[in-house]
């Protein structure tokens, strides 16, 4: 079966908005949050990040699936999205490097997608009313009537109160031992991790154990860490109180802490800070942001719906205890907290992905400010210090 030849599809929004295509991947019926990714490159990678879990993702760029798929880009074991939204898919696969196409991968993991529709249109009608629910009907689903399937949208879990750290972490403690000057142990809480920012932090001397999503404070003491650390991942901040307070233990612990994306959301509710639901998100690989202690204005790849709540002009006094905390990094675009600094203690975190495998890589000195964190807690530990 080619591209061309595919069965009818259709997009169908909880508003009632409708779009009808071509299958594309495998068939049948998904259901989840529709939100679009600006990257123009980098597929792979964005379909194999978990924090796309719950997530039917529309890439904004056009042309769609040059390179295939390999063996060596994936983030995770699989991929993620709930659904895949794509105006034209690539004919041919014309890399060397690539082991299939992209939508015998996607058939492969079970994956329904949607190609050939408007997905400007569909992207200026979220930014205009909001990431929603939406559904993909393909094979026999496709010809279900226009209202059963709104009926079905409209009755799929809001991404709003979900906890899905439980669907993409580990289970079991997997360990990457060091390939830099080695400085320790470091527990890494799996909200949804990315290959990428294990080898990262490897890189950077750590004997990287990342731990499953319901690890406890005890666990992580069990393997006498220098730091802790908190991935990426989906669902809402707001449905992961547990992660919070055992993030909370490791602060009362004084163990130097860094947390990306959902960790940095989860910082953000340990030092007293709320969050808050963004109208349809931060998505792809190209959102400006500024480091106010440098002043340099980076390129950056986000992909989170949820922000934190903090002051942005002024140094707070965090409502849990912590000391004073800042705002370390700002979107440019929205204004948005992208980054926070704990001044009394070992903690800072950020809201997009320094790892970036698939660029831009403007933000990856921030794995080198965590190494040279740790370094500095250990130098004042230490019995000569």
């Amino acid at each position: 079966m080619t591209l061309f030849r595919t069965g009818p599809a259709a997009l169908v929004l909880e508003d009632g908005t409708r779009f009808t295509g071509r299958a594309y991947g495998a068939t049948g019926t998904t259901l989840g949050e529709v939100v679009f990714a600006t990257g123009m490159t980098g597929y792979q990678e964005t379909l194999t990040d978990p924090s796309y879990a719950g997530q039917i993702v529309l890439q904004t760029a056009p042309h769609i699936g040059n390179t295939g798929m390999n063996a060596e880009d994936p983030e995770s074991r699989r991929i993620w999205v709930a659904g895949y939204i794509v105006r034209d898919p690539s004919r041919v696969v014309s890399n060397w490097r690539a082991d299939e196409s992209l939508d015998e991968a996607l058939e492969a993991d079970g994956i329904v997608g949607i190609s050939g529709i408007d997905t400007r249109a569909v992207t200026r009608h979220i930014r205009s009313a909001g990431s929603m629910r939406g559904g993909i009907f393909s094979g026999d689903a496709a010809s279900l009537d226009p209202d059963e399937q709104l009926r079905i949208v409209r009755e799929a879990p809001e991404m709003t109160g979900r906890n899905l750290s439980g669907e993409v972490s580990v289970t079991e403690v997997q360990v990457t031992p060091a390939t830099g000057e080695r400085i320790g142990n470091l527990a890494v809480l799996d909200l949804g991790v990315k290959q990428a920012t294990i080898l990262n932090l490897a890189e950077r001397g750590f004997d990287v154990h990342v731990l499953p999503q319901s690890a406890t404070i005890e666990d992580i003491r069990a393997i006498e860490p220098v730091a802790v650390f908190y991935s990426n991942g989906p669902g809402d901040p707001a449905a992961s109180e547990g992660h919070v307070d055992l993030l909370r233990s490791v602060l009362d612990d004084r163990l130097p802490f860094f947390g990306i994306c959902f960790g940095n959301q989860l910082l953000g509710r340990a030092l007293g800070y709320g969050t808050y639901k963004l109208p349809f998100g931060h998505r792809g690989i190209n959102q400006p942001v500024l480091d106010r202690e440098t002043g340099r204005v980076e390129i950056t790849a986000h992909n989170h719906g949820f922000a934190v709540d903090a002051p942005i002009d002024e140094t707070s006094d965090s409502p849990h205890g912590y000391g004073r905390v800042e705002v370390s990094h700002v979107g440019l675009n929205d204004n948005v907290v992208e980054g926070l600094r704990a001044l009394d203690i070992p903690a800072f975190s950020v809201q997009y992905h320094p790892e970036a495998a698939a660029g831009p890589h403007d933000a990856n000195y921030l794995f080198d400010r965590f190494a040279q964190l740790v370094r500095d807690d250990l130098s004042k530990k230490a019995p000569n210090a």
